[in-house]
């Protein structure tokens, strides 16, 4: 009996501590369940974030080129575009071959830079793009060369000095069909500046003028950015160059066909007074303003090149300058008595002055026109009893108006 005392009072306090034990144990676990449920969500949000912040500083800026890297025969008809995924662009430089560079420009958010102008033909270009915090990577492409092309001619020469009337006159090798294009890619300049307006005459003859002839002295720069400009279907420009030329002095003549006189005018001061001979009754003479085109010391001349039959055939007619395409020329005569000059109308259209055979002497009127005078010169004919002269025959675009003038542009 007494084991079994002892055991029954040894049981009981220890059934007493595991039920306060218990008890604890229970109150305090929805504590920690809880505290332990709150940490583990906070800590796998914690975790999600960190990984995607470490996900995107792992990633690495995607730059892409169009013409991509490697084409051999990419178009020269559109820009070219530098394009960044993940990152922005920090910088691009294209350059060509030929030493040409291609300025250009970033959207607003850095990703996209696309050129200003569209790439040459015919050109190796090579692209280097960097995108902030990454390296600089580079690109080459070649672009294709156009199939068939033209190009201008111009009047006058490069380095040249010309009279107050030489207009910029520019003749192409392909009709165009895209005046405005080409005409937008070509500029005429002068310094002193005064408006310079482009008229076309045909579909392969462009031509640039003020609205007066040139200020004596001034300077002239004819600029042809044509290259890679589509003309017509399928037919692209090859120039892009700059040239200049001069005016010299100011040289104006009038020819009075009634009164049979030339005056010169120099600078605006009367320079010579010369009797003249002009087209007779059934071969008048233009009317009009001209401008010498073309001078030849001495020429031929064969009436069959103008529709005049055989009326006439001379081998070495001094001191002669083209006023018209159509075969109007100022030029000397030795063929014709000193008479003439001055009181008939004998020519089948020329203006001529009394000369000598060989165009060596000095003191005949027809040298000294010849020696006084220069390219773009102007002659002015009136009274001869003939229409105006067809502003496109020959340089003569100054007998239409302004207003005439401006509305043959394409612009």
């Amino acid at each position: 009996m007494g084991v079994s005392h002892i055991s029954n009072r040894s049981d009981q306090p220890s059934e007493r501590w595991s039920r306060r034990g218990v008890l604890t144990v229970l109150g305090v676990v929805p504590a920690a369940v809880l505290t332990g449920c709150s940490g583990s969500a906070d800590a796998t949000e914690e975790a999600t974030a960190t990984a995607s912040v470490k996900s995107a500083a792992t990633k690495k800026p995607v730059i892409t080129v169009s013409p991509a890297d490697g084409t051999k025969k990419a178009a020269f008809t559109s820009p070219v575009e530098v394009t960044v995924t993940d990152g922005t662009l920090a910088s691009v430089e294209v350059s060509g071959n030929d030493g040409s560079t291609l300025d250009g420009t970033f959207d607003d958010a850095k990703t996209t830079w696309t050129s200003t102008e569209n790439p040459y033909s015919g050109t190796k270009y090579t692209v280097t793009a960097k995108a902030q915090g990454a390296d600089a990577e580079t690109a080459t492409f070649t672009t294709k060369s156009p199939g068939e092309t033209f190009v201008g001619y111009f009047t006058p020469e490069a380095g040249s000095t010309s009279g107050v009337g030489m207009p910029v006159s520019i003749n192409f090798t392909h009709a165009v069909s895209d005046k405005a294009a080409v005409e937008k890619a070509i500029t005429v300049t002068a310094e002193p500046a005064v408006e310079v307006v482009g008229h076309w005459f045909s579909d392969t003859r462009l031509d640039f003028r003020p609205e007066t002839y040139w200020a004596a002295g001034t300077t002239i720069t004819l600029g042809l950015r044509l290259k890679d400009v589509e003309g017509t279907d399928g037919v692209y420009g090859v120039q892009s160059k700059d040239v200049t030329f001069h005016i010299g002095r100011e040289q104006i003549s009038t020819v009075d066909l009634s009164a049979k006189e030339m005056v010169v005018k120099r600078d605006g001061t009367t320079y010579a007074t010369y009797p003249v001979s002009g087209g007779d009754a059934d071969h008048t003479t233009w009317s009009g303003i001209m401008v010498i085109s073309e001078r030849f010391k001495e020429t031929r001349m064969e009436s069959s090149t103008v529709g005049l039959g055989d009326e006439y055939d001379i081998s070495d007619v001094p001191h002669a300058q083209r006023l018209t395409t159509s075969g109007t020329f100022i030029h000397g005569n030795y063929w014709a008595s000193t008479s003439v000059f001055g009181s008939q109308n004998t020519s089948h259209g020329c203006v001529g002055l009394h000369d000598a055979k060989g165009a060596n002497d000095s003191s005949v009127p027809g040298y000294k026109f010849y020696d006084s005078s220069m390219l773009g010169d102007v002659v002015i004919v009136k009274n001869s009893g003939e229409k105006t002269v067809d502003p496109a025959n020959g340089l003569n675009g100054w007998n239409l108006s302004w207003a005439d003038w401006k509305a043959g542009s394409a612009l």
